[in-house]
């Protein structure tokens, strides 16, 4: 018989309740002993949803306090020197928070995104000393699974391949750092199965990546060790396809691979062509883990007939195509129109699809005749509602070369930005948002809910604005911000006011460790029908003579962090977004706004895994962004930010934005893009991030002088800028307002460093 799976699940909590008691344990306001109740609390409930779902296997381990690759570096004991852990000793839960955060002496762990995801995990440092078995954490999580579901428990472990592929600073080559590894994920699996674990699910993400032949031997070797253990492994694969690693996966001994096979049709062509090893079971993922759209039924019947063709019912489990972390939980929480709710899908109705399709597996299709009719029905229902909006469609197919570029070379108009703007060498500015206390949420709870009127709702976002103009002029910034008060998210905020999107109540998912955000569902053409932010940054233009940036998120970021439709191309939807955006430009300028800021983190997040698709996405990624910016003339100044991203390997495409200044993320990476921009013609100039916003520790002025040292040892000093990693929004006023000081301080030090030689 066929089995249904899960591959992991939403870990934060319906109510976001696992996040809100971390960050009370960090405020000292919860004890650990609170912290572990509600951990076991959220995990006990993630688990009889599943169970009452009728989930045969249950994951079990995929749960985290902050992020998996962080558990697994604690577990091995991969604690760099400069966080005083002994060696051998477990793992503090403190120490663990701040390899995370960084504390008051100490730089964190850097972040970077998981794979094409909005999700970040903490990148793993392999200068740490020797592994270890640093808890029995894996054991301890299958005890307590299995005491709730029983023999259904099914373990999840990040493998060692992927989890030294996924890390830095490697002292031996990667094969040496896996074969450190090997004893101790044998001893693992075995401990795993004395618990009772007859299957472990071990990810190898990196397996869809392209591989060299040296990276495939590691593969080869680490296995002919780890198919000895004792528990059958489950060799989980997701977002992308196997392709030329196809035969590779197969040949590992190992008692089954599993396939994300809605990500990129070649799993299943490989599948089709190929056939599957008799000898293996396939967790074939059938069903979306990375979108919201309900499941096509007769779709995925189509895929599950193909498999079936191929693989044994024995051989056999259905699950989705990735883990449910990053869906929200429940299309129930929300209160959109009926009609539009039927057609989503979260993490509860994912799982509700994946036993109906095992259902079908098993019993034929006939068993599950009724759900299908009902889903037809559907989608001659959905066909049938008006998504289109014909000046949008009119737009985009009448765009020509000319709209994607500006005018005058870059070069050229950095020096007439130069004259018009007037700014002293190192200008100093932020990122865009400032912290956002208590007192903002209710206010803008309150607009939402109606007890506060519009007026008074703008005369508070003014004082607001207000207040933080005269604190950034106090602290000597050169180009100021409004501050994004009235902003709950840098794309949400957007969704609200586009029309074609719409937004959640309760669709939180987790982007890094308490940091959650909404994504927004694309549903129809994308328009403007008004500006969007124009009166708030033309306020703040009004109370300063200094300049004031425009704050726009950029169309790859919006839909990057948003649930796309899936019935038009992503380029298309890129373009409409890119139109709008437009728009927006063209006010702000008209208004007298100098400098404009189109963010996108997301830009190298939307890369395709496998290289050979990387041309395509580049192609119109790069043309969205330069169709938001190149309506304005040469004294306007396009700012763009990227963060926690690998900018390596995509330079010239991040050159091809023609952005005039980019703001980056540089004092967790160790100055790494500097490197690389020193290396390459770059023709705009750099903002890179002088302190760690995401850690609450404030740096002082020498650090960041330093930091500023390198910059120019890497550029020329009149392109560099300086600012911090990121937005404030997440701090708090005490810790935002002593680093800017002290970054402040450390750009005047340069002034006056340049100016003596």
């Amino acid at each position: 018989m066929a089995k249904s799976t899960n591959l992991g699940y939403p870990r934060i909590g319906k109510r976001r309740e696992l996040k809100r008691v971390i960050e009370r344990y960090w405020r000292g306001r919860a004890d650990a002993a609170e912290l572990q109740r509600v951990a076991r609390e959220v995990r006990s409930a993630a688990l009889t949803v599943q169970t009452e779902a009728g989930l045969d296997l249950i994951p079990c381990g995929d749960f985290t306090l902050y992020d998996h690759v962080l558990d697994t570096s604690a577990l091995w004991g991969l604690v760099p020197e400069r966080f005083g852990h002994t060696a051998g000793a477990e793992v503090a839960v403190d120490t663990y928070f701040a390899m995370a955060r960084g504390d008051d002496d100490t730089p964190a762990l850097e972040l970077t995104k998981w794979f094409d995801t909005n999700y970040h995990y903490l990148v793993p440092e392999f200068d740490a000393g020797a592994p270890y078995r640093a808890n029995n954490r894996p054991v301890e999580l299958y005890n307590e699974t299995k005491g709730i579901v029983g023999d259904r428990a099914k373990p999840v472990i990040l493998g060692p391949v992927s989890f030294v592929l996924l890390g830095k600073h490697h002292t031996k080559s990667i094969a040496d750092h896996v074969a450190e590894l090997v004893p101790l994920y044998r001893q693992l699996l075995d401990d795993l199965a004395t618990a009772g674990a007859a299957w472990v699910q071990v990810d190898e993400p990196c397996l869809v990546w392209d591989l060299d032949a040296d990276t495939k031997q590691v593969f080869t070797v680490t296995y002919a060790e780890l198919g000895k253990a004792t528990p059958q492994i489950m060799l989980q694969t997701y977002f992308g396809s196997l392709r030329d690693n196809w035969d590779l996966a197969m040949g590992l001994p190992v008692a089954g691979v599993g396939l994300d096979l809605v990500r990129d049709p070649r799993n299943l062509a490989n599948l089709r062509d190929n056939g599957f090893p008799e000898d293996k079971v396939l967790c074939a993922g059938i069903v979306n883990g990375r979108g919201v759209w309900k499941a096509n039924l007769d779709q995925a019947l189509g895929v599950l007939g193909q498999i079936q063709s191929q693989v044994e019912q024995e051989q056999l489990w259905i699950g989705p195509s990735c883990s449910l972390l990053l869906l929200p939980h429940d299309v129930a929480e929300e209160s959109h129109d009926e009609e539009l709710l039927r057609n989503l899908s979260f993490a509860e109705q994912r799982l509700e699809e994946i036993v109906l399709l095992t259902t079908a597996a098993n019993d034929g299709v006939d068993a599950i005749a009724a759900e299908v009719e009902q889903d037809e029905r559907r989608l001659r229902s959905a066909a049938t509602a008006s998504t289109t909006h014909k000046n949008t469609q009119e737009r985009v197919g009448n765009l020509v070369d000319d709209d994607f570029q500006r005018s005058t070379p870059i070069r050229e108009r950095l020096g007439t930005q130069a004259e018009a703007l007037g700014l002293p060498p190192f200008p100093t500015t932020t990122i865009g948002s400032f912290p956002q206390a208590r007192d903002v949420r209710s206010m803008r709870a309150k607009h939402r809910r109606g007890s506060i009127t519009d007026d008074e709702y703008t005369a508070y976002i003014q004082q607001k604005i207000d207040e933080l103009i005269e604190q950034q002029e106090s602290a000597g910034l050169d180009v100021l911000v409004h501050g994004e008060f009235e902003r709950t998210d840098m794309v949400e905020f957007f969704a609200e006011r586009l029309d074609g999107f719409i937004t959640t109540e309760y669709g939180w998912v987790q982007s890094y460790g308490t940091r959650c955000v909404r994504p927004p569902i694309i549903v129809g053409d994308v328009h403007r029908s008004a500006p969007m932010t124009l009166s708030e940054i033309e306020y703040a233009q009004s109370k300063t003579s200094k300049p004031v940036k425009g704050m726009l998120t950029g169309p790859v970021t919006i839909l990057q962090w948003s649930y796309p439709r899936d019935d038009i191309e992503r380029r298309a939807i890129a373009y409409q977004i890119g139109l709008a955006l437009r728009d927006e430009v063209a006010d702000l300028e008209a208004a007298g706004i100098k400098i404009i800021q189109i963010d996108e983190p997301a830009f190298r997040e939307g890369l395709p895994v496998a290289r050979e698709d990387w041309a395509d996405y580049l192609d119109w990624a790069v043309k969205a962004f330069r169709l938001s910016s190149s309506g304005v003339e040469a004294t306007t100044q396009i700012h763009s930010h990227m963060c926690y991203s690998e900018f390596n390997d995509i330079i010239e495409a991040i050159d091809a934005l023609e952005a005039d200044v980019i703001s980056i993320e540089n004092s967790r990476s160790s100055g790494e893009i500097l490197q690389v921009l020193r290396d390459y013609d770059y023709a705009g100039q750099i903002g890179p991030g002088v302190y760690d916003i995401h850690s609450p520790r404030v740096p002082d002025t020498p650090e960041m002088t330093g930091l500023l040292g390198d910059a120019i040892a890497a550029l020329d000093a009149e392109v560099i800028w300086v600012n911090p990693d990121c937005g404030l929004k997440t701090r708090r006023d005490e810790e935002v307002w002593p680093a800017l000081e002290n970054m402040v301080a450390a750009a005047r030090a340069m002034r006056e460093r340049a100016a003596s030689n």
